[in-house]
């Protein structure tokens, strides 16, 4: 089976389903990643915005994934006329990969690089689009620092509707985390591995599960 994870920042994907992705290699599947905005000067240093390359390129070893795609839009800057043409880039990367499974971040996120990348990707998975793709699942995951940063209100609010028991693999997702030394906190920020263990056990006791993965099913095609 493919699986696609699209991520709006390159540490996204590690603190929403990592340890997701590392159940879905450990049962054969092939992972794809797009990464939708790219780190820019002056925000960013150009050493920094090297040192930002170099940790995709070892997460995506970590996870054995092939090279990331990456759609280049400007990181922290995304807004919705950058919104038609995040469709067609990524309905461009559906088209190569033709995953199964597709994982994006929450549209309720209080970064609106991810409210465009999650708006982006249900336009690009409409109902009758999904066969063209060959996806059967679409959902969302969580991201610690910019889900639970957004106000719980309306649409906005996270309510997960799929879990997934990621049992001991937790320390294994903490240890890519880390490969984020320039996203990465200390405790008690959320980016921290006290905070990723603590969201992790949260989500667990839920299905009564040591640790666990939470998601919300955008949606899924039966046959």
């Amino acid at each position: 089976m493919k699986v696609l994870v699209v991520s709006a920042h390159p540490d996204d994907e590690t603190l929403g389903c990592g340890a997701t992705l590392l159940k879905h290699r450990a049962e054969g599947d092939r992972l794809h990643w797009l990464i939708a905005t790219q780190a820019h000067q002056p925000q960013w240093s150009a050493s920094v915005i090297k040192e930002k390359l170099d940790e995709i390129g070892r997460v995506a070893k970590a996870y054995a994934m092939p090279a990331p795609f990456r759609l280049g839009f400007p990181s922290a800057r995304l807004n919705p006329e950058y919104l038609s043409e995040a469709i067609r880039k990524i309905s461009e990367v559906l088209a190569k990969v033709k995953p199964e499974v597709v994982y994006v971040v929450h549209g309720g996120d209080v970064h609106t690089d991810h409210q465009i990348v999650f708006q982006a990707t249900a336009a690009a998975l409409k109902p009758y689009a999904m066969a063209r793709f060959g996806v059967r699942r679409l959902l969302s995951y969580e991201t610690l620092s910019s889900t639970n940063a957004a106000a719980p209100v309306g649409g906005q609010a996270f309510v997960p509707t799929v879990f997934n028991d990621i049992g001991r693999l937790i320390d294994q997702k903490i240890k890519i985390m880390n490969l984020y030394k320039t996203e990465k906190q200390s405790g008690p920020g959320p980016r921290s591995s006290a905070a990723i263990r603590a969201l992790a056990g949260f989500r667990g006791s839920t299905i009564n599960a040591r640790y666990a993965e939470a998601f919300m099913l955008v949606r899924e095609v039966m046959s």
